[in-house]
């Protein structure tokens, strides 16, 4: 299935030219800020598809997607994960000496969204990834069993700060985590193994590779941050991004696009950026008595 959050939440299942409105499928008193499909996703349950074809229907068209998890629990971002972005780094260190990192939950944004940049004199990039969506948590996941805990993958853009704080600050400002728009269930996409991935920034190609040149795959990527962290249903992972990063600016349009899975488009505004010299704290901190 093909699911999204439209209309002030509520739960669509994408069938051809047709958005069905399954909320009353999840109860909503059960969503929360994670929104109704993290709940579905939670439960456990499958959605039925009688359920869904007899539940009302929209035309696609037109469809405004919300973020589909406007809130997960964790998002777990996979450094340097495409030995063509090594390259193009100061450091040729990769995921597997990197580790995994988190971003704030907050820093969701919705497709169609506007990318808010914080600062006037530090340069910030476009990372453009798939994204996997846990379905069943757990820790120390084998990496025989880890496609079994994957309820799908989505769309991401996992927007960076160049500066000198460590990744969780530099890629978790309110907006940095573009999401969506669709997430597609795993037995509807099928393998994730070889997934073209393209991203324009205001229609020039900037990057353009596959999911089979990543250095972890997902299994590896699920065993490895389940070693580390339980994982948890809702939980997504942003797969590591291939070579092209580059800086963004005031009034970019900026689309990643992913075979079988969609395209995520977003905007770009400096509107309240400061200078990097006036984040709170420095002033002060340096400051000796």
């Amino acid at each position: 299935m093909r699911l999204g959050l439209f209309g002030g939440g509520r739960l669509g299942v994408v069938v051809g030219d047709l958005v069905h409105d399954a909320s009353a499928l999840v109860p909503i008193e059960a969503a929360g800020v994670g929104g109704a499909l993290a709940a579905l996703i939670r439960s456990g349950a499958a959605l039925d598809a009688d359920d869904v074809a007899a539940a009302p229907a929209f035309p696609l068209e037109g469809i405004e997607w919300e973020a589909p998890l406007p809130r997960p629990g964790k998002i777990i971002g996979a450094p340097a994960n495409y030995f063509e972005h090594v390259d193009e780094m100061p450091d040729s260190s990769t995921v597997v000496e990197w580790g995994v990192f988190l971003k704030a939950g907050t820093s969701v944004l919705a497709p169609g969204g506007t990318i808010r940049l914080p600062y006037l004199d530090k340069r910030t990039d476009h990372e453009g990834e798939l994204a996997v969506v846990i379905g069943r948590g757990g820790r120390d996941i084998s990496l025989e069993s880890a496609r079994a805990h994957v309820f799908g993958y989505t769309c991401a853009l996992d927007i960076t700060v160049r500066s000198t704080e460590d990744r969780s600050t530099r890629k978790s400002f309110d907006t940095f985590t573009p999401l969506g728009p669709l997430v597609v269930t795993a037995d509807e996409l099928g393998s994730d193994g070889d997934l073209g991935l393209r991203l324009t920034v205001n229609g020039g190609l900037r990057q353009e590779s596959t999911t089979a040149k990543l250095i972890y795959g997902v299994p590896e990527l699920i065993a490895y941050a389940s070693s580390v962290m339980t994982l948890e249903p809702g939980d997504v992972i942003a797969t590591g991004t291939p070579a092209g990063v580059g800086p963004i600016v005031d009034g970019d349009v900026v689309e990643v696009s992913i075979d079988r899975v969609g395209s995520l488009r977003v905007e770009v505004t400096a509107d309240g950026a400061i200078r990097y010299a006036d984040r709170p704290g420095p002033r002060t901190a340096l400051q000796r008595g």
